[in-house]
């Protein structure tokens, strides 16, 4: 459900007002049950989307007129315990989505935060920047790769091993707690995950990882799509459902750098789709970032359990203030056009299209709860369209016959949101 302006603009001012009492803190302490420490938390985004759209039409919302979309993105409630000894739980609940988040228990061996078995619904083993906390996220939209190849949650066991600077991680999963109709409930599947950070104290880390996922497909069938930057936007780059699928096998690659106000942070994937038949080829795409992020007001970075940790600003009264540039690039192109006389083309693979995109943002954090993010995003990307659908009736090159080329599509996207946390 859509969210009006005026709606967003009465959240905000309560929420402003909330924290300039001088008792707002990042959570809230419930009590002790049970010999377990409980805590209650919670992540409020609303997100504005303005369009400069290209070729393809971006609003979510179909032709409004407006080309824009204003919503909630996410309304995250989490209870968190800490005990009896050297269990920790946590329940979370997104009620913008409808589905559960962090759903499991974890005992820490020998009470090492990083040396722990874990059974739930946990985040997976790969994407450096899906494991770190969303509400820290350094631009708007994740990633192109976290979204297209990332495994986000999933129902299953974990064990790690490891200490504060590195870490071994194997996990066993399969569905998703919540599985709504769309998207495609999840197969099952497992996965790898190594870190280590040989350079790690007070303001100066460098971590470098790596990630394997091997899962089986849904009613073998895979597809792969990307939205050009922008959570609520359609999806510009996109393979089709594939047919004939049996399994998906992921690498990852990960890094980043801190040196003081400054931080440096890059993955990248390459992710193969089994297919099987005779006429199915198998499909392999891949992505990847780099992107960089300065304090202008001087805060630097932690580090924990692999990824980068954000802390307060300074002067809570002044807020801490971050510019940041992202590079991002995917291609799911994996396929060729065959021509055939007096018909349209036959595809042989899968020809999803290439992305390149640029962010700019700045992000000022407020006290311990308040976050405003505004992003300029500027896209650059292609795909080969081929069909006899009506949607293209008025193209003038294919006389609404067939659509049958590769379309290039670059769109700019101005993007805000506004986030309260505690």
């Amino acid at each position: 459900m859509n969210l009006t302006r005026s709606t967003l603009t009465l959240a905000l001012l309560g929420a402003i007002g909330y924290l300039a009492a001088p008792a707002a803190h990042a959570q809230v302490a419930i009590d002790v049950i049970g010999d377990s420490e409980v805590t209650f938390e919670g992540l409020v985004q609303a997100d504005s989307y303005w369009y400069d759209e290209d070729f393809a039409e971006l609003s979510a919302d179909g032709p409004d007129g407006s080309d824009a979309d204003y919503e909630m993105r996410r309304a995250e409630l989490v209870l968190k315990g800490k005990g009896p000894g050297n269990i920790e739980w946590v329940t979370g609940y997104d009620a913008k989505a409808d589905k559960w988040l962090d759903v499991n228990v974890k005992y820490k061996i020998s009470g090492n935060a990083n040396h722990f078995f874990q059974v739930g619904q946990y985040k997976q083993l790969n994407s450096l920047e899906e494991l770190s906390s969303t509400k820290n996220n350094d631009f708007i939209s994740k990633a192109a790769v976290t979204n297209t190849f990332g495994v986000a949650r999933r129902l299953g066991a974990m064990y790690q091993y490891g200490d504060n600077n590195w870490a071994i991680a194997a996990s066993y999963f399969t569905r998703e707690l919540t599985e709504h109709p769309a998207p495609t409930p999840h197969g099952p599947g497992w996965g790898l995950r190594g870190y280590w950070a040989p350079v790690n104290s007070g303001g100066n880390i460098f971590h470098i990882g790596a990630s394997y996922n091997d899962y089986d497909t849904f009613a073998d069938t895979q597809r792969w799509r990307i939205r050009p930057q922008a959570d609520l936007s359609n999806r510009i780059v996109d393979t089709g459902d594939m047919k004939n699928t049996d399994r998906v096998q992921t690498w990852g690659l990960e890094s980043f750098y801190v040196h003081g106000p400054f931080k440096i942070q890059g993955e990248y994937m390459s992710s193969d789709t089994e297919r099987y038949g005779t006429t199915a080829t198998n499909f392999s795409g891949s992505a990847g970032y780099i992107s960089g992020l300065w304090n202008i007001t001087g805060e630097t970075w932690g580090y924990k359990g692999g990824t980068p940790t954000t802390g307060l600003p300074t002067d809570p009264s002044k807020g801490m203030w971050q510019l940041g540039l992202r590079y991002d690039t995917a291609d799911l192109n994996d396929g060729t056009i065959v021509p055939r006389e007096g018909q349209s083309p036959r595809i042989l693979g899968a020809l999803g299209g290439e992305m390149d995109a640029w962010t700019l943002g700045v992000n000022w954090y407020w006290r311990s709860n308040f976050k405003f993010m505004l992003n300029y995003v500027m896209v650059d990307s292609s795909k080969y369209i081929g069909t006899t659908s009506a949607t293209y009736a008025n193209d003038p090159i294919n006389n609404g016959v067939a659509f049958n080329r590769v379309v290039d599509d670059n769109p700019n996207i101005l993007e805000a949101r506004l986030q309260f946390y505690w």
